[in-house]
Order: C-alpha cells, then sequence, then structure tokens
C-alpha cells in the first residue's frame, strides 16, 4: 500500500490519510470481514428473537414507544432516509461530501453499529467512481446525528436523489444505470447506522480546518514581511522569548515569522533599536502591540487549531450512531454518541480563532498603509504623490469592512440548543452549525489576506525589492506576476481575486 491509499478496517485513520488518500478500500481480511458480518448476524439474531431494537423494531426518537414486527425493519429504514430528505440550502461541496463518506465508513468500519459488509463495501464503491452525494447544508442540529444531511447519502446508495459525478450534479438513478450498478437494499438498522452519526459536522470541520491551516501560514508570511517594510526590531521573536513562555504554539509562529525575515536588509535588532533611540527622536522603544505580540496572538490560533483537529481525528474514529451493539458479549447499548460536541466547541474555538486572526490582520494593516505609522512608506502606498491619486485608501475600507463581518458571527452556536422533535431531542449540539459558521468565514479572510499582500508587494516596492528577504521577494515576484504596482488608481477586484487563488494553490508560502 502506498500513501495515496487507504485501507479500512478497525484501526484508527488520521486527517492525514483522509485528505491524502486517492484510492480507498475496504479491508478484505478474512478475520475482519468475519467481524464485521457477526456484528450483522448477531442483530439479526436478536430481531427474530422478538427483542424490541431501538430504530430497529421500534420507530424513532419520541417514537420509540411504537414496536413494529421483523417483517417490517427494511421498510423502516427505506422510510427513515425518505422522511429526512427535507434539507435545505447551499449544497456542500463534493471534497466535503467525498470527507462525509469516508469518516461514516471509518465509524461504521469498527464493528460496533452491526452494518454488513456488503454495506462497507457500498461506500467503497462510491468512492472509488468518485459518486458523491449532493447534500444540503442545513437542517441538522447535531445531536442525534447530522440526521438529514446523512440521509442523503443512505438515499444516494439506495440509488435515489442527486449526486456529484463526472463534475456535475445528475440524477443517482441515471448514474448507476450509466455504470450498471444495482441499488442498495438496506438491512435492518443499516439506514439508521448510516445517518444517526456526527459525520457531515467532521466532514465540514475537516475541509474547513485544512483551508485555515494555509490561510494561518499565509497570515504568519504577511507578519514577516511587515517586519521589514516596517522597519521592525525582530527581538520579539527571538527564542529566548518564547521559551520563557513555552507554549508550542507561541514559539512555533515566532520561530516561522522569523525565518521568513531572514537577511533582510530592512529588520533590525535590539542593539541597533538602542543605539537609534537617541538620533531619532520619532523611535520608541519599542514597536506597536500589533507586531510586538503577533506571536502570542497567531500561537493561541495554532493551538487551537492543533487541539481541533485532534478532536475532530477522535471524533471521526469514534462510533457515533445509536444504539451500539456489542456482539460479542451480546449486549446492545441505547446511548447518546452522536451528540457532537467535541466538534461543536473546537468550531465555535476556532470561530474566535478566525475573528482574532482577521482583527489582528486589520490592525497590521492599518499600520502599513497610514502614513503616520509606516515609517516613511507614505500615505496609503502611493507611489505618485499627487493629490487626485489615492493608493491603497479604498483597499483599506474593504479589509476593514470584511473583518467585521468576521468578527460579528463568533457567537457560539453550541449555546444555541434548540428543543426538538416532540422534546426528545431537548438538548442538541449544534455542532454542524458550528462547522459551517467557521467555514463562510474563511472566503472574507481569503480576501483580506489578498489585500494586504498586495498592500505588502507595494510597499516592497517603495522599499526597494532587493532590500527585502529572500521569502518575500519569492512572494513579491509572484504577486507582481499576476498584479502590477499600483501606480495610478484602477480597479482592483480582479486583482483581489487573482492573488485568492494564488492562496487557494498554496503557491504563497
Amino acid at each position: 500500500m502506498n500513501n495515496s491509499q487507504l485501507v479500512v478496517d478497525t484501526a484508527f485513520v488520521t486527517l492525514e490519510s483522509i485528505t491524502n488518500a486517492k484510492d480507498i478500500y475496504v479491508s478484505e481480511d478474512e478475520v475482519f470481514v468475519k467481524y464485521i458480518n457477526a456484528s450483522h448476524k448477531f442483530l439479526a439474531d436478536t430481531i427474530k428473537n422478538g427483542k424490541p431494537i431501538y430504530g430497529v423494531t421500534t420507530g424513532y426518537g419520541d417514537s420509540g414507544k411504537n414496536y413494529l414486527e421483523a417483517n417490517e425493519a427494511d421498510l423502516l429504514q427505506q422510510n427513515l432516509y425518505r422522511y429526512h430528505g427535507c434539507g435545505v440550502g447551499k449544497l456542500l461541496t463534493p471534497e466535503v461530501s467525498r470527507y462525509a463518506l469516508i469518516a461514516r465508513l471509518i465509524s461504521l468500519s469498527k464493528g460496533y453499529s452491526a452494518v454488513s459488509y456488503e454495506l462497507l463495501k457500498r461506500f467503497e464503491l462510491l468512492l472509488k467512481h468518485e459518486i458523491y452525494p449532493a447534500i444540503p447544508s442545513q437542517g441538522s442540529v447535531g445531536a442525534s446525528g447530522d440526521l438529514t444531511p446523512l440521509s442523503y447519502i443512505a438515499a444516494v446508495i439506495a440509488g435515489e436523489r442527486e449526486a456529484y459525478f463526472e463534475g456535475e450534479i445528475h440524477k443517482t438513478a441515471d448514474i448507476y444505470n450509466k455504470l450498471s450498478i444495482k441499488p442498495y437494499l438496506f438491512k435492518p438498522k443499516e439506514a439508521l447506522a448510516v445517518m444517526n452519526g456526527t459525520t457531515i459536522m467532521s466532514a465540514i470541520a475537516l475541509a474547513s480546518m485544512q483551508e485555515f491551516k494555509t490561510l494561518l501560514n499565509t497570515m504568519e508570511s504577511f507578519t514577516a514581511g511587515m517586519y521589514e517594510v516596517l522597519l521592525c526590531d525582530t527581538t520579539p521573536l527571538e527564542e529566548f522569548v518564547h521559551k520563557v513562555k513555552p507554549f508550542e504554539g507561541q514559539i512555533g509562529a515566532a520561530e516561522a515569522i522569523l525565518n521568513k525575515t531572514k537577511d533582510s536588509k530592512l529588520t533590525h535588532g535590539r542593539d541597533e533599536r538602542y543605539a537609534k533611540f537617541f538620533e531619532d527622536n520619532n523611535l520608541n522603544i519599542q514597536d506597536t502591540y500589533s507586531m510586538r505580540c503577533a506571536p502570542q496572538v497567531l500561537g493561541v490560533i495554532r493551538d487551537n487549531l492543533k487541539i481541533s483537529e485532534s478532536w475532530t481525528e477522535q471524533e471521526i474514529n469514534s462510533v457515533n450512531d445509536n444504539p451500539l451493539i456489542d456482539a460479542q458479549n451480546s449486549k446492545i447499548y441505547t446511548s447518546g454518541n452522536f451528540y457532537g460536541g467535541y466538534v461543536a466547541h473546537a468550531m465555535d474555538t476556532l470561530k474566535i480563532c478566525a475573528a482574532n486572526l482577521s482583527d489582528l490582520l486589520d490592525k497590521e494593516f492599518a499600520l502599513l498603509v497610514d502614513h503616520k505609522f509606516n515609517r516613511g512608506l507614505g500615505e496609503n502606498l502611493k507611489l505618485k504623490k499627487e493629490n487626485f491619486f489615492h493608493g491603497f485608501k479604498a483597499m483599506q475600507i474593504t479589509l476593514s469592512s470584511l473583518s467585521a463581518d468576521v468578527i460579528k458571527n463568533t457567537t457560539a452556536a453550541s449555546v444555541h440548543s434548540r428543543p426538538t422533535e416532540s422534546l426528545n431531542q431537548d438538548k442538541v449540539s449544534m455542532g454542524t452549525t458550528a462547522a459551517l459558521d467557521f467555514s463562510k468565514m474563511l472566503p472574507d479572510i481569503k480576501n483580506m489576506l489578498s489585500i494586504a499582500l498586495i498592500g505588502l508587494a507595494q510597499a516592497a516596492d517603495i522599499r526597494g525589492a532587493d532590500k527585502v528577504s529572500p521569502f518575500l521577494r519569492a512572494n513579491h515576484d509572484k504577486i507582481r506576476a499576476n498584479v502590477p504596482a499600483l501606480k495610478e488608481d484602477r480597479r482592483m477586484d480582479i486583482d483581489i481575486a487573482k492573488i485568492v487563488k494564488l492562496i487557494e494553490s498554496g503557491t504563497l508560502k
């Protein structure tokens, strides 16, 4: 097996394995196959004995008091995904849908959901042919699992609704006909096992964190460039400062920013600052907080991102449906692992992190364009000084507007639990809402960073591109290959969009 292949069995799967995998397989190891089918057989035998099993021979939720005969169990599963077909809102991306398929496969493969091996292979089939369910983003309270959005996965498995295929959305029935795939008929509990879990919020979280990690790295690159073009003292980045407050994220942020300023002719150290203090009446002995405390601000974000990744990884590797089936000990447990509290709190925390990053970026950009603070870069970074040119004046307004859009959405979704479903679901996680909220912040941050990087390139032009670090010069040249220097007033929205694409592609380091 190579790094692009993921073989799913009962083993723990890392987020990195999920995001890097191009080919996904279900293990064909004989021991694993027997283990999965033994769990499914135990459930089938229990049904034959007439024991009431939640969601299998009883109704769902508040209807759990209603008993069904064994011969009605298959129809119950079919109706479950059908009546939950009421999702609304923008569709999740094919990437998120793919992550959801992988995550649900991982959870069901632990062997405590009593699904058949045949169902696991159906997940493999969808992934092999890149058939990704078209899933509406809204309709989950994130507690009895992501019932409504996950019903779109169950429906596609059964050959119903729509899916992404070959770059477009098609009816699943048409895709199956084209590929000669037969619709899957769910066995007892299987549709419930697919739907009653935290998979959608986890998939959104995974995709969003991957994106946010890139934005955080880009933010550190911008801050490093700011240290250069603002002629800053790099003392706050030195190793000693952060070893005496040894938070891993803070140490990492400071090291990254300092490394990116290496060989710059514009920054200076503490000794040079002290020497110049008596020569320059305008020179403060320290730089502003938005520069000096940048490692402390970004370090917290780094650490929270790491914690959030760990929690999401654990969630994906958990068994989070209900009921849980322990075939080895012949026991069935009704429980609440579908409650997405960990993902909800992780995403609510990252919303705060996104807001702090946006606020820091807004503050740093304000220093860059304001002639009172930018140490000779001039009014709004203008290359032509005539009063009828305006430089980056409006670009700052847009950036500040976007920062407000990010910051105003930091209210924790997890505290907005809504009682629903006849008060059976009376305390819910809102984890999917939290993950969606976080994901919606990221386009604004990308646009902010794009504006900021265009401004940074302009500042490098003013200082002299030959004086900046090799790191900043490389980014400067990539930006200039797409966006010319701002000499006279012109529209900038097209330029912003071009640099956003560079950020998304990872071209800018």
